[in-house]
Parts: structure tokens; sequence; C-alpha cells
């Protein structure tokens, strides 16, 4: 919108209107689709072309290993032209050479097998995360977002004028926001809580035991653990 006008930008003769949906916003929505039709019984093996938010490589890859032949590009080539398809196969063909693939069928959708619905996650796997203070940069943007917007599982300190940011277990959910938001690449892993620990923040032990949603106390829908196939 136009706020010095009050008019719909861009227009046509004054007047505005809404179109598609399109680029990087629409990739999660469609890489969940790609994944729901390669993982469906109907559907699995069916030829699929990926499309939506496709702007690197890493993006094109992400659609195959979830099961696309093909990928689509179109927002990325108004963008950047069409020399964005060549970046991406050449940054595809490195991808592909350093992982040993010699052809897109030996990657495409396997990962496929690691997706599932929300509600058969394992809800008793704990995790927490875990930063390297010798690749953090001191940005600070995992404490600000962790601070105002999650768990305020991260503290901030500052000693001989630097400034270091580290994890309180005794608080972190393992929601995985820092390592979303992280800059520099692995530097905020998680490490996951191995049968036997106590998980601090809850003060239980780590079972091992797989229990979800569908068993959960909170759940007023939920099932009996031992009906669970």
């Amino acid at each position: 919108v136009d706020l010095d006008r009050m008019t719909m930008s861009p227009s046509t003769d004054g007047w505005g209107s809404h179109g598609g949906y399109c680029g990087p916003a629409v990739k999660p929505i469609a890489l969940n689709m790609v994944a729901e039709i390669a993982r469906d019984a109907q559907t699995a093996g069916l030829p699929i072309s990926g499309i939506g938010g496709i702007t690197t490589w890493r993006d094109a890859a992400e659609y195959i290993a979830l099961g696309c032949g093909t990928v689509q590009v179109c927002t990325a080539a108004m963008v950047y032209g069409f020399k964005i398809v060549q970046d991406m196969c050449d940054g595809l063909s490195n991808f592909m050479d350093d992982h040993g693939y010699a052809t897109l069928d030996d990657f495409k959708g396997q990962a496929v097998p690691t997706v599932k619905d929300w509600k058969n996650l394992n809800l008793n796997h704990i995790e927490k995360a875990v930063i390297n203070q010798d690749s953090c940069i001191q940005c600070g943007r995992c404490h600000v977002v962790c601070e105002d917007t999650s768990h305020q599982a991260i503290t901030f300190t500052k000693e001989g004028g630097v400034r270091k940011f580290e994890i309180n277990d005794a608080e972190c959910v393992g929601c995985n926001l820092c390592v979303s938001i992280c800059p520099v690449p692995e530097c905020i892993t998680m490490r996951a809580l191995e049968p036997g620990e106590v998980d601090v923040r809850t003060g239980k032990k780590v079972t091992g035991e797989y229990a979800n949603w569908t068993t959960h106390p909170n759940n007023p829908q939920r099932v009996a653990a031992a009906a669970l196939t």
C-alpha cells in the first residue's frame, strides 16, 4: 500500500488487486506438499516436479531429496535473470560430487522416510542447544530471539570486553529457534539427551521410551500407550 496516496501499489489506473503467492515464502508449503505426495501410498512413485521458492542449488536439492525428479524456477529467474539457473546447476553438481552421487536418482527421495505426521513425533526425545564458543561471532541474535520470543534460555555476559552467550539447560526446551537464526553454520547445534540423563528443566530422567501426542496426558483424545503399533 502506498501510504502517502493511500492506494494499492502497484496499481492499474489507480486500482489494485491481489495476485498469486510466490517466492521463498512458498517453499515450506510446497516442500510439505511434495513430501505428502511422495509418502502417500496412493501417489508414491508418481513423477513429481517441484516448484515454489527455489532460489539456490540447496533449495533444488531439498526438493529432489523429498522425491522430485525435476524442479521449476520462476521468481528467482525474474529477480536475478536466467544466469541464476546455471549457478544452481553448478552448486548442485558440486554437492553431488562431494557426496558421491553420480545421478539425481542417487539421492532422489532419500529424505522421505524421515517425514511423519506431527502427532507421531517422539515427545520423549529431549534435546538441548549447544553453542560452539570458538566459532561464535558474538552477534547476539540467538540471545535476542530467545529472550524476547522464546524461553529465555540463552544467557549474556561480558568478560574483558568480550561478549559471551551460553545455553541455560534449565530453561532450554530444544525448540531449534537459535539454530535457525544463527548466521554461522554449525555454530549452534542440538545435543540429544541419552537415556538415563536427567533433564534439568523438568527434573525427569530420560527413559528412551517412545511416546507421542496421541498418548500425551494433555490430549483429551489420547489413547493408551499399549494401543500404539
